[in-house]
C-alpha cells in the first residue's frame, strides 16, 4: 500500500486504485454516491422547516389578512344587502386570505430567496426542486386556513347565511391555494429586482380582492373576462353556488376541477422557475 507524502496537497493526491489479483493496479475506484432522496419524504421535510419558520410570524399574517377580508364585508354590507352579490361577497372575501398569503408573501419570499443567495443553500440539499416550491407553498398555505373559516363565520352571520356548506372550504382553500402559490412563487423567482416581485405580489392580491369580491353581475364584460382568466375566482364561484338554496354540485365540481388544474400547471411553471433561477 502507497502512502502520500505529507507535502503532497489533496487535491493532487493520486486516486486511490484497486489491486488486481496479481497485484497490478486496477481501475480507480470510484465514490459511491448516497441515494437519491424522494419526492415526498423531501416536501415533507422541507414543510416541516418552512412551516416552523414562519411559525414566528404566524399571528401578525393572521391578524392582518383576517383583518382585512372582514373589513371589506362590513364595508359591503353597505352596499349589498342581500342575496346573490351577498354570496359572492363572503366568498371572494374568504378566498382573498388566501391570496394574500398566496401571492404576496410567496412572491416576497421567493424573490428574497433569489437575491440573497438562500437559493445557493437549497441547492446543496439532495432534495428536488418540486419539493421545495411545493413545502413553501404548502407550508404558507397552512397559516391561511382559520382566517379563512372565520371570515366565511363571520360573513355568514353578517349577510344572514346558511353555515351548512363550511365544509366545501376543506376542498376551496387548498385548490385555490395550489393555483395562487404558484403564481407567487413564480413571480417571485422570475422578476429581475426583489422590488419587482413584492410589487407583483401586490398586484395580483389586488387583482383578486377587486374581481373576487365584487358581483360579476355589476362588472363591465371586459373586466368580467380578465376575472375568467384569474384562478382563485373560480374557487370564489365554487364557494358561492354553495350558498343557494339547491346548490348544483356539478359547476361545484368543474369550478374546483379548474383550481386544481390550474394548480398543477402553475406549481409546474414555479418549479422551472426554481430551476433556472438556481442554476444562475
Amino acid at each position: 500500500m502507497s502512502v502520500v507524502p505529507a507535502d503532497v496537497p489533496a487535491a493532487e493526491a493520486p486516486a486511490p486504485t484497486v489491486t488486481g489479483p496479481r497485484g497490478g493496479a486496477g481501475r480507480t475506484a470510484a465514490a459511491e454516491l448516497g441515494p437519491r432522496a424522494r419526492l415526498w419524504p423531501s416536501l415533507a421535510a422541507v414543510y416541516r422547516a418552512q412551516l416552523s419558520r414562519a411559525r414566528v410570524a404566524r399571528i401578525p399574517l393572521l391578524f392582518v389578512a383576517t383583518f382585512q377580508s372582514v373589513g371589506i364585508m362590513i364595508m359591503m354590507r353597505g352596499v349589498v344587502s342581500g342575496g346573490g352579490e351577498a354570496h359572492f361577497v363572503v366568498a371572494g372575501a374568504s378566498i382573498v386570505v388566501v391570496a394574500y398569503v398566496a401571492l404576496n408573501l410567496l412572491s416576497q419570499y421567493f424573490g428574497q430567496l433569489r437575491f440573497s443567495g438562500g437559493l445557493d443553500h437549497y441547492a446543496t440539499l439532495p432534495v428536488p426542486p418540486a419539493a421545495v416550491v411545493l413545502g413553501a407553498a404548502a407550508a404558507y398555505a397552512s397559516f391561511t386556513v382559520p382566517g379563512t373559516l372565520v371570515t366565511a363565520v363571520l360573513g355568514c352571520v353578517l349577510f344572514g347565511l346558511p353555515l351548512g356548506n363550511l365544509w366545501v372550504l376543506v376542498a376551496v382553500i387548498p385548490l385555490a391555494g395550489a393555483a395562487l402559490s404558484g403564481l407567487g412563487a413564480a413571480c417571485g423567482l422570475l422578476a429581475p429586482r426583489p422590488e419587482l416581485a413584492t410589487l407583483l405580489g401586490q398586484l395580483g392580491m389586488s387583482a383578486a380582492l377587486l374581481l373576487g369580491v365584487l358581483p360579476p353581475d355589476r362588472m363591465p364584460g371586459v373586466v368580467r373576462l380578465a376575472r375568467d382568466l384569474l384562478p382563485s375566482t373560480y374557487g370564489v364561484e365554487a364557494y358561492a353556488r354553495t350558498f343557494a338554496e339547491r346548490p348544483d354540485w356539478a359547476y361545484v365540481a368543474v369550478d374546483m376541477a379548474v383550481c386544481a388544474g390550474v394548480g398543477v400547471i402553475s406549481l409546474a411553471v414555479a418549479t422551472w422557475a426554481y430551476r433556472r433561477a438556481a442554476v444562475r
